[in-house]
């Protein structure tokens, strides 16, 4: 039915098309969206993880468990929707750029510059994993996206329309290749982008990023309480006693003898200084006279005597770091130096993976929101190399910090090259970062410890029959484990299972008939217990543990997980 032969609609006709035209985007970003094999899987199939037992890496029971998840990177992040909503401090990701270039695989084709809806195909694959990705941030959650010119307007808008354009914070401009990238038509590329964006902006928190040696070194001067450097009291640029703050022109004397300064003349000793150029123009001081009083007191403004006599100048104090600008560029940023020279530092190998970011250009971009939160937990679902993981080890060795990580990735060979991304360059790189290894010199490198678990995803049968129902209740054990946090198995039985990390326990029982010998198990062990109890419906199982009800946590399986997957897969 043609538009223009509205005129002959019925009424329900007339309000159906009323409707789609209120649904229909006024403004924002618009594409063909295109289905995903690995989308379209999850309606006959539920993914679940399970773990490579070989892969564990333990230094430190006493520190956090990282994890690495090898899979789809989209099922990988329907599992953490459960195990982790709401959980996650930092998101970082390093997406594909979409150049064109054959390195980006869709529906196990690769997208080239020829196909025609290579972008729409880019937008489909990235809104569904974004979506999925904000369900996982705290509230004060904050998300970093770096891409480059490719799909910087596009990617904009989406995060814009999945996050909200309150809530974008900054897009910072790095210098990751300082040379340039010479095969550019016009001009030599040399910077990428990072998006940044809170889950609520007004929420969030920017740290400031330590000074460098170089800015350390302006402050010469040291007093009792701090190194300062001197700034003139006089405000700088062509602000005038007329037109900009007048209060703040008024005299400030001085005594010649010792340099004392005050606001008010006490004898003949005291001479009068006023904010007056070297042209003879009134200007103005920086502070008002409450505050400059209060700097005089405190010795925060002082005078000094020079060939231009006698001026003033105020205390700027070193502080813990500076605002971060948008607009980064350090030789530590250069991705060929301290990404690709280092990952073959690390392996041992060259050419193995192509353009990793620098290790430095990720720490500083996560300094700037967990530098201070040494728990925080932070989040890969992009993770190629495993810089971020690398990364935060490398945090957690600064100050001692307990941050933890989630990395996700595929395991398909690297640009067709026969290194596989997960078993070959991910997990080797972290395990070498943590327990040690020799660099191409042939030099020790000590390792930065922690501990890590590796999981591979797998698939249950989406039917809600209940033969699937208990398939995925015993394959959902694990995942259980990784939402708990509590992988130290306790007692293992036929029918209940008891986890445990330092200050907390999970059971999991698959058959209600052994609840009370479970209770039995339970009842001299300190500490609060998560309790899941297989259940054909969503029975809660209240009135069995009513007697212990101070120290557990319920909750029916698998309908908590079936509850977020029909959520999500809808």
């Amino acid at each position: 039915m043609e538009n223009n032969d509205y005129q002959n609609w019925s009424k329900v006709e007339l309000i159906k098309e009323i409707k789609r035209l209120k649904k229909r985007k006024k403004y924002g970003l618009v594409w063909e969206d295109k289905p995903e094999e690995v989308v379209e899987m999850c309606k006959e199939k539920l993914p679940v993880v399970k773990e490579v037992k070989n892969k564990e890496i333990i230094t430190d029971k006493n520190k956090p468990v990282n994890l690495l998840i090898e899979g789809d990177n989209y099922h990988a992040l329907s599992v953490l929707n459960y195990t982790h909503e709401k959980k996650i401090d930092v998101i970082y990701i390093d997406p594909p750029y979409n150049t064109g270039s054959n390195k980006w695989i869709y529906n196990n084709k690769y997208i080239d510059s020829e196909d025609e809806f290579r972008h729409s195909k880019w937008l489909s694959f990235m809104s569904k994993r974004l979506k999925l990705a904000r369900n996982l941030l705290k509230d004060n959650g904050v998300i970093i996206v770096t891409i480059d010119d490719y799909e910087i307007h596009s990617l904009g808008l989406l995060m814009d329309e999945i996050f909200g354009e309150h809530n974008r914070m900054s897009i910072l401009l790095i210098e990751s290749n300082p040379r340039g990238r010479t095969s550019n038509a016009f001009f030599a590329t040399s910077h990428e982008y990072y998006l940044f964006y809170g889950k609520n902006a007004s929420k969030c928190k920017i740290e400031n990023l330590p000074l460098n040696e170089e800015q350390i070194a302006v402050f010469k001067h040291k007093d009792e309480i701090s190194y300062y450097r001197l700034l003139p009291l006089r405000k700088s640029g062509a602000a005038s006693r007329h037109n900009d703050r007048p209060k703040q022109f008024y005299p400030i004397y001085v005594n010649k003898n010792n340099l004392e300064l005050s606001l008010t003349k006490l004898s003949n000793d005291w001479i009068e200084i006023l904010p007056i150029d070297e042209s003879n123009e009134e200007r103005v001081w920086k502070l008002g006279r409450v505050n400059c009083e209060k700097y005089i007191k405190s010795c925060d403004v002082i005078a000094e005597k020079g060939r231009a006599g006698i001026r003033l100048f105020q205390k700027d104090r070193i502080k813990l770091g500076r605002k971060p600008k948008t607009l980064w560029i350090d030789p530590k940023y250069d991705s060929s130096a301290h990404g690709t020279n280092l990952i073959a530092e690390i392996l041992g190998k060259r050419n193995i993976f192509d353009y990793p970011k620098s290790l430095y250009a990720v720490i500083d971009s996560l300094k700037t929101i967990i530098l201070r939160n040494k728990n925080a937990l932070i989040l890969d679902f992009f993770t190629g190399s495993g810089t971020t993981g690398h990364a935060v080890l490398e945090l957690n060795k600064e100050d001692d910090g307990n941050r933890q990580f989630i990395l996700c990735t595929n395991n398909e060979n690297n640009n067709g090259n026969s290194y596989k991304i997960a078993e070959d360059i991910c997990y080797p790189r972290l395990k070498k970062v943590i327990e040690g290894y020799k660099n191409l010199k042939g030099e020790w490198v000590e390792g930065l410890g922690g501990n890590l678990k590796y999981f591979k995803t797998d698939f249950v049968d989406a039917e809600p029959t209940d033969k699937n129902k208990k398939k995925l209740t015993d394959q959902a054990i694990e995942m259980l484990c990784i939402k708990e946090g509590t992988f130290e198995i306790v007692l293992e039985r036929t029918h209940f299972k008891i986890f445990k990390n330092n200050n907390h326990y999970a059971g999991i029982i698959l058959d209600q008939l052994v609840i009370p010998e479970f209770k039995k198990v339970i009842k001299d062990i300190n500490g609060k217990f998560s309790i899941y109890v297989f259940s054909l419906s969503d029975e809660t199982f209240d009135e069995e543990f009513s007697d212990i009800k101070q120290k557990i946590k319920l909750s029916p399986i698998p309908e908590t997980i079936l509850k977020v997957y029909r959520r999500i897969f809808k």
